[in-house]
Order: C-alpha cells, then sequence, then structure tokens
C-alpha cells in the first residue's frame, strides 16, 4: 500500500468511527459524546456467524459471548458457576444432570413475541435448542458437543434434566461452550439461515447494527439477570461496537491513537514498538496503557492435511523433518519477545494434565536432513516442495521455518490469505499444510485431543488435519468412558504420544493471553482461554 493509499485508508476508518458514534448517539440511552461508554475493538479476523451453533473460533465467540448466554458458565479461574441455571444435582451414577432455572431471565425484545416484545427463558427452549444443535440438516459445527447425550428433557418450566450415555467427568465444561446457548424458537424459526445475522439471545448486550467487515453494534441490555459482588446490575457499558480492520499494524495504531480501547495478541509489525526484549512494556507507554498476561490454553501449530493427493504431505519423514528442522526456542526470543512457551511438549499444552514436556520434537537439524535424505531415496523425488499457507500476522514465523528447513533440503513456498480465507479452506480440505491454533474449550485434554478423533473430521468436527488411527480412536473413546482421573490421563498421555509420533502436526508454541488496554478500562480481566468478557467493564 503506498503512502497516500494508506493515508486515505486511516482517513476512511476514522470517518467510520466517527460516524459509529453518530449512529450510536441518535438511540435511546445514547452513551456521551465522547465514547465513554462504548468499548471499541477490532476484530481483524472477521466474524462469520452470530448464531452459537456455528460458535467456532474465537472472533465469533467472543461477540457470540456478548450476547447470548447457557445453563453454565466458566469464570476467569477455569471453574464452572451458574448462568441461566441457579444450581444443578448430579446423580450419583455421574450420569444424570438437573439444572434449575431462574426465573428472571428474558430474551432481547423483538416483535415475533408479541405486545410484550420478550419473554422469559423456560426448560423447553434449551429442549429446542439442542435440538437445533443435533439436527443434521443445521450442520453445526458444534453437533459434537451432544455426542455421549443420551436424552434431555424438560421436567417443568424451570428444571431441565440431561442424561448421559456414560459419565463424563469434564461435562459441566463442556456446556460452557457457546454451542450450548439458549435460542427461542420463534425468532429460529422465522429467520431461518439468516439467524447468523438477526441474533436474539439473552446475555447482556443485544444486536443493534452489523454492516459485514466494517462495523458491528451491540446494545446494552437494560434487563439482563445479572449483577456484580456489589449487586449492581450489568452491564455497565451502554454500547459495544467492533471494526474489521484486517491488518494488525493498523489495528495497533487505532489503539495507539485512542481510537480502540483493547488489543490482544503480539503481532511483528508492533511487537517491538510495545514491548521490551524481555516482554515487559516500554516505558513511554507506562502512562498510556496496561498490560495484562497469564497463561493461555492455546496450542500454535502447523497442521498437514493428510487426505491430500501429493505424496510429500503423506510421507511421515517430510512432516518429522519439519518437526526437527527448526529451533522454537530461537523463534519464540526473536519472533515474540520472550512471549509464549517453545512447543517441546506434544500437543496437549501447559497447564493441563496430560501435558508431557518429553514428548515432543527438539531442534535436531541432522536428524530432519537424515529423514529428507531418505524420503529423496525412497520416492525417487530429490527436490521435495511443500507449500504452507498462513496469514499475514504469521507470516514471520512461516519465514523462520523456511529458512531454517532451507538448509536440510526441503523447500516451503508460502502462501498468505485473509484469515477467513483461511478458516474457509481449513475446514474444507482445500488447502494442505496450513497455520493453526486451537483454544480450550473447557479445561480438559480431551479438548485438545478431539482434533484428532477420526468421527470429527471437518467441516462437521475439529479434525482438520483428516487423522485416522484406530489405535487412538480406541483409546480415545474408552477415554471417554473413564471416571477415574489418573487413568484418564495416562490414556491421554498415550494418545499424545501417538500423534507426536506420526506426526499430522508440527506443534510451535504454547501460547500466554497478551492483552493492551487504555488505562481508562477496568475490569476487563484475563484468563486462560482469551474469552472476551465485556459485561464487568467500566471505562472512566
Amino acid at each position: 500500500m503506498t503512502k497516500q493509499a494508506s493515508n486515505y485508508f486511516l482517513l476512511m476508518l476514522g470517518s467510520l468511527f466517527i460516524s459509529s458514534n453518530i449512529f450510536l448517539s441518535c438511540n435511546n440511552s445514547t452513551p456521551d459524546s465522547r465514547g465513554n461508554q462504548v468499548f471499541r475493538y477490532n476484530e481483524h479476523k472477521n466474524i462469520g456467524s452470530l448464531d452459537p451453533a456455528f460458535a467456532k473460533d474465537n472472533a465469533d465467540i467472543s461477540a457470540i459471548n456478548q450476547l447470548f448466554n447457557g445453563l453454565v458458565q466458566m469464570d476467569s479461574m477455569m471453574t464452572v458457576t451458574p448462568s441461566i441455571a441457579s444450581s444443578w444435582q448430579i446423580s450419583e451414577d455421574a450420569k444424570v444432570y438437573t439444572f434449575q432455572l431462574r426465573k428472571d431471565v428474558y430474551f432481547h425484545t423483538h416483535q415475533l413475541f408479541g405486545a410484550a416484545q420478550t419473554r422469559t427463558v423456560t426448560a423447553n427452549d434449551f429442549v429446542f435448542s439442542f435440538d437445533r444443535l443435533k439436527n443434521p440438516q443445521l450442520a453445526a459445527p458444534g453437533a459434537w458437543v451432544l455426542q455421549n447425550v443420551e436424552r434431555y428433557k424438560a421436567i417443568n418450566s424451570h428444571s431441565f434434566q440431561i442424561t448421559l450415555k456414560t459419565p463424563f467427568p469434564a461435562f459441566l465444561g463442556l456446556l460452557t461452550m457457546k454451542y450450548c446457548s439458549v435460542v427461542p424458537k420463534e425468532i429460529v424459526n422465522h429467520y431461518g439461515t439468516d439467524f447468523r445475522s438477526n441474533p436474539i439471545g439473552t446475555g447482556p448486550f443485544k444486536f443493534k447494527r452489523w454492516e459485514e467487515n466494517i462495523k458491528l453494534i451491540f446494545r446494552k441490555n437494560k434487563r439482563y439477570f445479572e449483577t456484580n459482588k456489589a449487586g449492581q446490575k450489568l452491564p455497565h457499558l451502554e454500547a459495544v461496537s467492533i471494526s474489521f480492520l484486517a491488518d494488525k499494524q493498523s489495528e495497533f495504531l487505532q489503539f495507539i491513537q485512542g481510537n480502540i480501547d483493547y488489543i490482544t495478541g503480539l503481532d511483528a509489525s508492533y511487537k517491538d514498538d510495545i514491548l521490551q526484549a524481555d516482554g515487559t512494556l516500554k516505558s513511554r507507554y507506562a502512562s498510556s496503557i496496561k498490560m495484562l498476561r497469564a497463561p493461555y490454553l492455546n496450542t500454535e501449530y502447523l497442521g498437514f492435511y493428510l487426505d491430500s493427493e501429493e505424496p510429500e504431505y503423506q510421507n511421515k519423514q517430510i512432516r518429522q523433518a519439519l518437526n526437527y528442522g527448526f529451533d522454537r526456542k530461537k523463534m519464540m526470543t526473536y519472533l515474540r519477545n520472550g512471549i509464549g512457551i517453545p512447543a517441546l511438549g506434544g500437543f496437549i499444552p501447559q497447564g493441563l494434565p496430560g501435558h508431557n514436556e518429553q514428548l515432543g520434537y527438539n531442534y535436531q537439524p541432522e536428524k530432519a536432513k537424515e529423514l529428507i535424505e531418505a524420503y529423496k531415496t525412497e520416492s525417487g523425488n530429490l527436490k521435495p516442495t511443500i507449500t504452507l499457507t498462513t496469514t499475514s500476522n504469521y507470516l514471520s514465523f512461516s519465514e523462520f521455518i523456511q529458512r531454517e528447513l532451507q538448509s536440510i533440503g526441503l523447500t516451503i513456498t508460502i502462501e498468505v490469505i485473509p484469515p477467513s480465507s483461511l478458516k474457509s479452506v481449513k475446514s474444507n480440505g482445500k488447502v494442505d499444510l496450513f497455520r493453526a491454533s486451537w483454544v480450550a474449550d473447557y479445561p480438559d485434554a480431551q479438548n485438545y485431543l478431539s482434533l484428532f478423533y477420526s468421527a470429527n473430521f471437518a467441516p462437521n468436527g475439529p479434525n482438520y488435519t483428516h487423522f485416522k488411527d484406530e489405535q487412538f480412536d480406541v483409546l480415545y473413546e474408552q477415554a471417554l468412558l473413564e471416571t477415574n482421573q489418573a487413568t484418564r490421563v495416562d490414556l491421554y498421555k498415550k494418545m499424545d504420544a501417538l500423534v507426536i509420533e506420526k506426526a499430522p502436526v508440527v506443534v510451535l508454541f504454547y501460547d500466554e493471553v497478551i492483552r493492551f488496554t487504555a488505562v481508562n478500562i477496568k475490569g476487563l480481566g484475563i484468563n486462560p482461554t482469551n474469552l472476551l468478557e465485556l459485561k464487568n467493564i467500566q471505562k472512566n
């Protein structure tokens, strides 16, 4: 982009922020003209849907979390707490869960509800929501979360019961996923697939306007049922404004200029401007920016599509050579200013039972070269080449790996596409080697291992690599039935070892949550899944 084009782009962006504030101020319960009651953030990955049944990545989940609630929710310590369910009981055999629902939870207003424009949530709404999630015609990517559910029913208007096929200790955590949010039958049936852009939920904010790829606006839900510890009604903010700048450097500039209130993650385009080499905030930002940092249940990796028609991607020697062929510690030091943990263990990240630090690939360039030479001899292909598809935000990582592998005889070409495009081609098997990440939906290693269970092949599940191994599947299904924690963790370690040995993925690093906010933002907090929670925020 030329300097003139860049200035024009930023000028147009500024006008969008101004028009957004004008739009908000022209409605009832207006935030003040300085935007002190509007929380503004950018979503560089775009948002594909506001329908919770399709809440499969962080961009969608962050927005949907403001609009919808489920039976339970996860707090910042990864503890399951009440939401629409005020309490629950679990049977002695750990298979029957009975939830008592609050009676003061209302859906957001809509004319389809009739004269009252709203109504309370009942147990039958959860029956409908779960039926919809399981419906094969909807083809929701979250249908798998109910695969161990035998049945569910409304006992009465405010009692909902779920019976599992087999005990599953992590089930309550599973129910905190946005897939399990409650939705109203009359609204969903009216809009059909257009519910994605006409969401009606129960959350702290309600949908107002969405100009796709440009601006998304939420307004305060004045009927919201939760309060803070002091008994004050939530949320505190009047509105949320989301922009969609795809470029992380432009996002950072908007943050520094005060046009957005928060950014998360660390990008090569600004990491050295904001952080010291040791990962601490630079002194010039001390009075204007707050930094939050915490462990993150996120594994960053490269994935091979094992159903590829190209032999290089199907070959284990190539995949293992790529794992051995670059220095993860050096990569994290120079490309991330020490933010994040080099992945020298398995796919299960640090912090979860089942992680094994001795499991992964360390830096062995000679071993990598031997594997490449063996592949050349066996295949007759003297110039093996693979293509890595990534986004601009991870180009520096891709180029680092490209340089390291070139010296051992493996040529890597790099294709850079927008995040939304990568999400699509990854889900539909249209790319042979891709950069990806997996953030825990709930704090159990089974969540990570679900990416390699053969019944979860994408696009209907999270197995993007199409990894299939009979022994792995047997262990996975055995772990679902196992109630003894120690035995289940042992099964997790065996599964992770199988994945690492077969190398459908190249585990890069275990991430850390890093958030930067303006100093006038209070109550944002931080959590190991980087879930964006806006209901407690106050903006002074």
